[in-house]
């Protein structure tokens, strides 16, 4: 079988092309992270009248700052299980939905309209139901549970109210997804294990799981970058990082050292790191996890 491929007239016109992308990702993101890791060996007061080179001394602050060290292993938490959760329960929704024959669509529809939601008016909305003096959530807590919820002074109660917006906001997009997935498997492959006697769970685990690798690899990729990044107007909106640094992430504390504490060279060096361990992560799901989906 021979491959199609797309010859050019024109040697100049692929480049011409690509230039629009090239130049929005050299405008965008080259030339900011070139700032950031310049940035990231200088000192320099908040105006800018002051520049002292430092070297590698901003990064051997951070890991003797025990603060730091706090917000890392507070992101390794609040990652896994955003990513888990998220992941975990859309599939389920999608094996739900997938089921139904006549109500599927409008299940979707309903499902998909919390991504359209910012993700500050989703913190802002969890912020509200979980409020301890107005929210509905404490109030049935302590009604059934006798529970005293408070994430303005519990460090769990916050990392949960951070991980429950985090994780509404992402389900939808995933559930959009592992739908999409589980549609383009060919109904023929799970009746005729059913036929051979495959019940429900042996039929996910041997056919349906292997053949939606390729969505869950997609989607844990999406969903750690999501993570570490797009999760700082959730933390921003719900707790600001506290009480006493419980929900200071990476992302949030590069903000909060750099706009508010005015440390620029720190908070260079903090989002040269963040930036190193997302391209590392994503090596690896690319280099070790990639090998086990079945595409």
């Amino acid at each position: 079988m021979q491959t199609k491929r797309t010859v050019f007239g024109n040697k100049g016109l692929p480049y011409l092309l690509l230039a629009p992308q090239l130049v929005i990702t050299a405008i965008f993101f080259l030339w900011p992270a070139g700032q950031a890791v310049r940035q990231s060996f200088l000192r320099e007061d908040a105006f800018g009248l002051s520049t002292t080179f430092v070297g590698l001394r901003n990064y051997r602050a951070l890991f003797d700052n025990p603060e730091y060290l706090d917000a890392l292993q507070v992101t390794v938490v609040f990652s896994i299980a955003t990513v888990v959760l998220s992941l975990s329960i859309a599939l389920i929704m999608a094996l739900a939905v997938d089921r139904m024959l006549r109500s599927a669509a409008t299940y979707t529809t309903l499902l998909i309209w919390p991504y359209a939601v910012a993700p500050a008016v989703a913190g802002i909305l969890w912020w509200f139901i979980f409020n301890p003096a107005i929210g509905i959530l404490p109030f049935v807590l302590e009604q059934t549970l006798g529970y005293d919820w408070n994430h303005n002074l519990t460090g769990r109660d916050a990392m949960i109210l951070v991980i429950i917006a985090a994780v509404w906001k992402q389900i939808s997009y995933n559930f959009l997804f592992f739908l999409a997935g589980l549609q383009s498997i060919p109904t023929s492959l799970r009746e005729a294990a059913a036929i051979d006697g495959a019940g429900p769970f042996k039929r996910f685990w041997t056919i349906t799981l292997p053949l939606l690798s390729p969505t869950t690899f997609f989607l844990l990729v999406v969903n750690v970058v999501f993570t570490l990044f797009d999760t700082f107007a959730i933390i921003d909106a719900t707790t600001g990082g506290g009480p006493a640094q419980a929900t200071n992430i990476l992302v949030y504390k590069v903000y909060d050292d750099g706009f508010v504490g005015l440390n620029l060279g720190s908070s260079a060096a903090q989002s040269v790191i963040l930036m190193m361990i997302v391209m590392a992560l994503t090596f690896i799901q690319f280099r070790y996890v990639e090998r086990k989906v079945t595409y």
